[in-house]
C-alpha cells in the first residue's frame, strides 16, 4: 500500500508513451594556459626527443617542408631561434578543431617560466610569454656543523641558496675557514608557478653570518635603477664587495697554504711554497680574483697550464696546474670571469689550483694583505638605504639563531 505522496512521485517518474527524455550534454571543460584558451584547439603535449629539430617535429604533424621554411623565415631569431630547441624541453602542438585537425601552432617552453607561442595558421607570428609567477618571502636560520651546503640542506632551504649565499660574502668572509658552530640567518624569495609549482630562488634580500663571534650583515639594494644593478652592503652602508675575491674558485678546501718552508710532495725536498693551494675536482672553473689584463697564458714543466693576470701596477695574480686555459695574453678579464679549469698539470700530485699573489713585484701571502675595497655607496643614497633596510634588519634581529646543540 502506498501513501498519496508516494503515488504522486511515482506518477511524475513515468514518462508518457512516445515521449523522449531530454538529457543536457555536459559543458566542455575550458582549459586556459599560456594566456590563451587551449581547449579552442585540439592540442598535444610532448617533449623534444634526441635528434629532434623544428622541421622534424612539424613533419610528424603533417606540416610540409615549404610551410616550415615560411615559418622559420617569417619569425626573427629575436622572437624565437628555431635552432635552439633542446632535448627534454616540453612543447605543445596546436591543431584546428575540425575533421582535418591541421597543425596551426607550436608552444615551446624555454624553462619552467618562459615560453614562446608560434602561430602559422592564417598568418605567421610569434609571441613571447611567461607563466604566472608568485614570489614568496621566507626567513630561515641554520648552523654550520660540517659545511655551508650541508647547513643549508639541514635548515630545509633550497640548495640553490648555497652558491648565492657564498657569492654575497665571498669578499668579506673566508669560506675555507668557516668553523663548526658558525650561524646564519637569511631572508630570501622563492618563485612559484600558479602559486604552487616551485620554480627556484628569486633573490636573497638580507642575511647575517655569525663567524668567530662577529655578525656580518648583508642587504640587497638597488644602486643603479637605469641598468637595474643591485649590490650588497652591511648595516653601516659599507660595501661587501672588495677589490679582490677571497678565493679563485667556488669554496672547496685549502690543501696547502703560503709557507716559507714546505716539503714538496713531488720534488721530495724542503723549499718555499709561495702560493695557496685550493683542492677541487678536475674541471672546476677557476676565476680571476679581480679585474685585470692577462699577461701570461702558457705551459711550463713546473707550473703546467697557468695564467697570470696584472690588475694594477701594484697587484698581480697567477693560477697554476690548470687542466685547460680559457683566456689568452692580452685578454681583459672581469672579477669572477672564468680563466681556466682545475687540473693537475705540471708538478702536481692531484687536482688543485695554486694561487699566487704579487704586491709591487714581490710574492706575498694574500691572506695577510690589507687589500682595497670597491667603490663606496654615494652619500646621497645612504638615507634611502637606511630607511630601506630597517624592516629587514628588524626581521633578522627578531629571528633566533639555531644553537649547535639543537643540531646534535
Amino acid at each position: 500500500m502506498f501513501s498519496c505522496s508516494n503515488e504522486a512521485n511515482k506518477d511524475q517518474d513515468v514518462a508518457e508513451v512516445g515521449e523522449t527524455k531530454q538529457v543536457k550534454a555536459p559543458k566542455p571543460k575550458v582549459i586556459s594556459e599560456y594566456e590563451m584558451t587551449l581547449s579552442d584547439y585540439v592540442f598535444e603535449r610532448d617533449t623534444v626527443r634526441k635528434g629532434d629539430f623544428f622541421g622534424s617535429i612539424m613533419d610528424r604533424s603533417g606540416v610540409m617542408p615549404g610551410k616550415v621554411y615560411q615559418i622559420i623565415e617569417g619569425i626573427p631569431d629575436s622572437l624565437f631561434n628555431f635552432r635552439r630547441i633542446n632535448v627534454g624541453r616540453p612543447y605543445t602542438l596546436l591543431k584546428s578543431k575540425d575533421s582535418l585537425e591541421t597543425a596551426v601552432g607550436f608552444i615551446y617552453e624555454h624553462n619552467a617560466i618562459d615560453y614562446t607561442k608560434v602561430f602559422f595558421g592564417d598568418s605567421i607570428y610569434a609571441i613571447k610569454g611567461k607563466k604566472p609567477v608568485t614570489v614568496k618571502q621566507k626567513v630561515a636560520t641554520g648552523v654550520i656543523t660540517s659545511s655551508l651546503s650541508n647547513a643549508i640542506d639541514e635548515a630545509g632551504i633550497s640548495y640553490g641558496i648555497t652558491s648565492r649565499f657564498a657569492d654575497i660574502y665571498q669578499w668579506s668572509v673566508d669560506f675555507f675557514r668557516l668553523q663548526k658552530g658558525d650561524q646564519f640567518k637569511i631572508i630570501y624569495n622563492e618563485k612559484f608557478i600558479n602559486d604552487s609549482i616551485y620554480a627556484g630562488v628569486e633573490s636573497i634580500d638580507a642575511a647575517t653570518l655569525k663567524h668567530k663571534g662577529r655578525e656580518f650583515y648583508a642587504f640587497n639594494f638597488l644602486v643603479d635603477s637605469t641598468v637595474g644593478r643591485y649590490d650588497y652592503f652591511d648595516e653601516e652602508a659599507v660595501t661587501l664587495r672588495s677589490f679582490f675575491l677571497k678565493a679563485p674558485l667556488q669554496y672547496s678546501r685549502i690543501s696547502s697554504r703560503y709557507s716559507p718552508r714546505r716539503f714538496h710532495p713531488v720534488q721530495k725536498r724542503w723549499k718555499a711554497h709561495k702560493g695557496t693551494d685550493y683542492a677541487a675536482d678536475t674541471g672546476t672553473p677557476i676565476w680571476s680574483t679581480a679585474d685585470g689584463t692577462v699577461i701570461k697564458s702558457s705551459y711550463t714543466r713546473g707550473n703546467g697550464n697557468y695564467v697570470k693576470v696584472k690588475h694594477t701596477n701594484k697587484y698581480t695574480t697567477q693560477y697554476l696546474h690548470m687542466s685547460k686555459r680559457a683566456v689568452k695574453v692580452g685578454d681583459y678579464v672581469k672579477q669572477g670571469e672564468i680563466i681556466g679549469y682545475v687540473g693537475s698539470t705540471g708538478l702536481a700530485t692531484g687536482p688543485h689550483v695554486c694561487y699566487r699573489f704579487w704586491v709591487n713585484g714581490r710574492q706575498v701571502d694574500p691572506y695577510k694583505q690589507d687589500l682595497p675595497d670597491a667603490e663606496p655607496m654615494e652619500e646621497e643614497m645612504k638615507p634611502s638605504y637606511f630607511e630601506f633596510i630597517q624592516p629587514l634588519k628588524e626581521a633578522l634581529d627578531s629571528t633566533e639563531y639555531i644553537d649547535l646543540q639543537e643540531q646534535v
